[in-house]
């Protein structure tokens, strides 16, 4: 399940943070507006590539110009595995919510609503549920820059759990939106935690889950209209946006803060591929209309977009790096692992029902 929307709000705010995170950033765009190596017209000083374009981005790579890569994604890295996004007009997610009758799409996201009435979330959890699908050449991109030591960060804004399928390891992860991969039990008192398996269990034998402790709706980590952003949202950026020299953008609108913001945090001598549809994120849509996306500016020195599907777009991107062996190799590998484990947890699964079918004629 993606979620490049889920968490569609114009901003968010974590109590529990010190600082509010749209503030921290407008003062790291104060900050990098003084810093800025610009002559007296505007004109930035900073060459890093040798030609603004693809051509000129796969040479730096192969000269080592990139060794610290972060990596921004959004619900378009996910659809080809069959998981909708959330507003593309006739297969968007919330185009094909009517069967829930819900006072309005967005209502199945919303904590209030939720708590009410749950059966609809976690009806359309069965349908879209982590682990009937599988990871996309983007997934697999994203493990290949981590196996040859070259990622910094993945934040993503999908819930899929798609990227840790594809064996991107937990520390590189950022789910900006939240995951499935844990779920906890709403009441503020307990908090109790429960795996992804409990969660499945429950979900797919079409039972509302409950505390086993205290009996109140147990949710799963993913970020409702309202919540806060996980923690890690609010810690790494800073840093890693900072030492960050290549910054990847992948099948995001960019419209949804403060998740968008983050591509104004890079240093000024990092390059931004954007690998997407559409053109986004340009500097008149930009948030604080600032420093967004500057492909046709005639200063652009960085800013480098590679339209089309994504999947496509990153298997050109892997065949003029000359990684197309390697990468081959590693989805093979990865696939093979994970049909394993899939053919292991369907076994479990059978064993379980006939258990329990077993034991109700008793």
């Amino acid at each position: 399940m993606s979620s490049d929307e889920s968490g569609d709000e114009s901003t968010r705010k974590n109590p529990e943070s010190p600082e509010d995170p749209v503030e921290k950033i407008s003062q790291s765009l104060e900050q990098k507006l003084s810093l800025d190596d610009t002559d007296p017209d505007g004109q930035s000083n900073v060459k890093v590539l040798e030609t603004v374009d693809l051509k000129g981005l796969i040479k730096h790579w192969k000269n080592g110009g990139f060794k610290k890569i972060v990596t921004m994604v959004g619900a378009g890295i996910s659809t080809s595995a069959g998981i909708p996004d959330f507003r593309s007009k006739g297969t968007g997610l919330y185009n094909n919510l009517q069967k829930y009758k819900l006072p309005y799409p967005t209502a199945i996201f919303e904590v209030s609503f939720f708590i009410g009435n749950p059966k609809p979330f976690f009806s359309l959890a069965k349908e879209l549920y982590p682990g009937r699908f599988k990871p996309t050449p983007c997934h697999y991109f994203i493990k290949l820059l981590n196996e040859k030591k070259l990622l910094l960060r993945h934040y993503t804004q999908n819930i899929d759990t798609l990227e840790r399928i594809a064996g991107v390891p937990d520390e590189k992860l950022v789910e900006a939106h939240g995951t499935f991969y844990t779920s906890h039990c709403i009441a503020r008192k307990c908090k109790q935690e429960y795996s992804k398996e409990w969660m499945k269990e429950k979900i797919f034998k079409d039972v509302v889950p409950k505390c086993d402790k205290c009996n109140t709706l147990v949710k799963p980590d993913i970020v409702f209209f309202g919540e806060s952003l996980p923690e890690k949202f609010y810690t790494l950026p800073p840093e890693d946006f900072k030492e960050c020299d290549l910054l990847i953008i992948m099948g995001t609108s960019l419209e949804v803060q403060p998740f968008a913001s983050l591509i104004h945090l890079v240093n000024e001598k990092c390059v931004r591929l954007l690998i997407n549809r559409e053109i986004v994120g340009k500097a008149p849509d930009a948030y604080l209309d600032y420093d967004g996306l500057n492909f046709d500016s005639p200063t652009n020195y960085r800013d480098i977009a590679l339209l089309g599907d994504c999947d496509d777009g990153v298997k050109t991107l892997i065949s003029e790096l000359g990684l197309t062996d390697e990468f081959e190799k590693l989805v093979n590998e990865q696939s093979e692992q994970l049909s394993n484990e899939q053919s292991t947890s369907e076994k479990v699964t059978d064993e379980s029902a006939k258990k329990h079918s077993h034991d109700g004629k008793l």
